[in-house]
């Protein structure tokens, strides 16, 4: 029996009210061969009977479970099972347009391109990205970074690939490592995804064709307060070791941009001390003309923290 062409592999906590949209808009794929890897991250409420219920008769679906260890755990070991050229990942309370596997392996086909990430639509209130991404100068076709890459447009292109809007190749997953399996609740993809975007082409396809449900998710949706460092600012070592002699002015700004946005945030709520931490520790030649480096800086101490402080509370007043 042959290999389907893709595996899908949804990571499921706790998504009982949502798993069925899901699944029901992969078994609804114009591309049909796939094998679906539905890995059950140690739910408590009924996520993982819903599952099996519904998957029950189709062969291309299976069901794994095992103790709660975070998404990134859950994708890694949906992607050991893996027996597909080609992966794609979906969120159990997300959906994919019919056409979306379909559109990914087209240009996996036709191109030399690790990966493919389309724009989403974000809901309840329907809304697509693409005309955000294109005014920040993403387009159509393939995406390399290069030693005269602007920093900010790694900054961008990080930012744009989200595994429900992405079929890569299983290979180029694995080579990198797969995702960050700590436990974490901002950014636990984006650490994969700099490491590929560092080493291969990857293809942007800025029609949408993933649905992503803000009010039901988990994780980074629902905070309410200051989010965590990102990994790959935690961890800047593990994206160095395997970044191209050439690239590493690139990666060193593209640390600097990402670091000064989130000592923003840091300083915001009150936390000067590692707003100033962090914009020292990733602080580059010439960085005063990078985005949010001034407001970094601003917020770096007590004052103005504490004004920032008040702004953010006056503004969520209102």
């Amino acid at each position: 029996m042959s290999s389907p062409r893709v595996s899908i592999i949804v990571p499921l906590y706790n998504k009982g009210p949502y798993v069925l949209r899901s699944l029901r808009s992969i078994a609804a794929q114009t591309m049909a061969d796939f094998e679906a890897i539905v890995v059950d991250d140690g739910s408590r409420d009924d996520s993982a009977e819903i599952a099996a219920g519904f998957i029950a008769g189709d062969s291309r679906f299976r069901l794994i479970r095992q103790e709660n260890a975070g998404p990134g755990a859950a994708r890694n070991r949906g992607l050991a099972e893996a027996t597909a050229d080609y992966c794609a990942f979906l969120d159990a309370d997300d959906e994919w347009l019919p056409t979306h596997l379909e559109n990914g392996v087209g240009v996996l086909d036709s191109t030399d391109a690790a990966a493919v990430s389309t724009s989403v639509i974000n809901m309840p209130v329907p809304g697509s990205n693409e005309p955000l991404w294109r005014g920040r100068g993403l387009s159509d076709g393939p995406f390399r970074v290069g030693a005269e890459t602007p920093p900010i447009m790694l900054v961008y292109a990080v930012s744009f690939m989200h595994p429900c809007s992405t079929v890569a190749r299983t290979s180029a997953v694995r080579r990198h490592g797969g995702f960050y399996e700590k436990r974490c609740l901002y950014a636990e993809d984006a650490h994969m995804w700099l490491r590929l975007l560092l080493s291969e082409p990857v293809y942007f396809s800025m029609a949408p064709r993933v649905h992503i449900w803000r009010d039901a998710a988990a994780l980074s949706g629902n905070l309410r307060g200051m989010r965590p460092v990102e990994p790959f600012l935690q961890h800047p070592e593990d994206i160095e070791a395997h970044c191209p002699a050439a690239l590493r002015p690139v990666l060193a700004s593209f640390f600097a941009i990402r670091a000064f946005k989130t000592a923003c945030l840091f300083g915001l709520y009150g936390q000067w001390r590692e707003a100033s931490a962090l914009r020292r520790r990733f602080a580059v030649p010439g960085c005063w003309r990078m985005p949010m480096h001034a407001a970094a800086l601003a917020v770096s101490n007590p004052l103005g923290s504490m004004v920032a402080g008040w702004t953010r509370r006056l503004w969520r007043t209102y």
